[in-house]
């Protein structure tokens, strides 16, 4: 049976989301299964604790620990998964929209690229994992300090 490009580009989509869907439930079970660090539950932590360290600025232990789980996160292969299983569906979309014009006839119209949307977000996700994954040289230089993770800075104290 001869599906065309579009209906072969559209099955190759449908198992690559499948595969990073599952990549994604094996990143975030690991996730689940560990103990988070302390500081991982302040809102705001996250933002505070990678500007400390783009700054190079000396931090507590806590602190180090924390900015150490992040990257570490987002320098696990799996952890690109997930933006791989969004763009995968957008692309999907796209090109099962496009195989059924192809089959039924008719024109492309802006529904048919509306899987664009997650496409370009998922370029997205995997730049900020790519920005936080750069920041392991400068981990390895950090100052660490004896202060409290209480003194994080003003937006983490909420």
């Amino acid at each position: 049976m001869d599906l065309g490009i579009w209906g072969d580009l559209t099955i190759l989509a449908g198992v690559l989301a499948v595969t990073f869907g599952a990549g994604v439930f094996v990143y975030v079970g690991r996730l689940e299964k560990r103990s988070p660090a302390a500081l991982g539950e302040k809102v705001g932590a996250h933002k505070a604790v990678l500007a400390k360290l783009r700054k190079r600025e000396p931090m507590s232990q806590d602190e180090f620990d924390y900015a150490t789980e992040l990257v570490t996160d987002a320098r696990s292969p799996l952890a690109y998964a997930i933006p791989a299983a969004l763009f995968t569906m957008g692309f999907f979309y796209v090109v099962g929209c496009l195989y059924e014009l192809h089959v039924h006839g008719g024109n492309p119209s802006f529904r048919t690229f509306i899987g664009g949307i997650p496409m370009l977000t998922s370029m997205n996700i995997a730049a900020q994992l790519r920005r936080v994954a750069g920041l392991k040289g400068k981990l390895r230089n950090v100052e660490v300090t004896d202060q409290s993770a209480d003194e994080l800075s003003p937006a983490a104290r909420d």
